[in-house]
């Protein structure tokens, strides 16, 4: 069951991937709260816009994230994410030692609705990546994923 605090963070990525599909960015879109409910960084996919294809929302948001926030802070943080992150960007959250990542539409399903965007595909899952890591970080998927596709199609 998502709590109102989860719905309102996850209904923020929601608006920041709508900002990034705007600028014709692929809709993703990140928020990361501190344990206490503060704001610590958000991020959009600018990929396409920055013609940088590491650009994902994810790691526009840990940009910078050290010099603004203790790393202490992060293992309590919440990471909430449009789509779920791809192998690059849950491996970018393990080193950060974020404790606890939240996604909408999952990778297969956020697939098939952007079929027509260039860029690889991965067998290899958020969870399959962060669970190898020697860190407890807790996932949680399918956050408002009605709403999330929604995000994904435009509508």
């Amino acid at each position: 069951m998502t709590s109102p605090d989860d719905a309102r963070w996850m209904r923020r990525a929601f608006e920041l991937a709508r900002q990034a599909r705007t600028r014709g960015d692929a809709p993703f879109g990140a928020v990361l709260v501190s344990a206490d409910g503060r704001v610590l960084a958000e991020g959009e996919n600018t990929a396409s816009s920055a013609g940088d294809p590491t650009g994902h929302a994810e790691l526009n948001l840990l940009r910078g994230l050290f010099a603004r926030v203790p790393a202490a802070d992060l293992p309590g943080a919440r990471l909430y994410a449009s789509g779920e992150p791809c192998p690059m960007c849950a491996a970018a959250i393990a080193w950060a030692g974020i404790g606890h990542v939240l996604y909408s539409v999952g990778a297969p399903r956020f697939g098939a609705l952007l079929r027509d965007r260039p860029g690889p595909s991965f067998s290899l899952r958020c969870a399959d990546v962060l669970a190898s890591t020697q860190r407890p970080i807790r996932i949680e998927a399918d956050v408002l994923a009605d709403e999330g596709e929604r995000v994904f199609t435009g509508a």
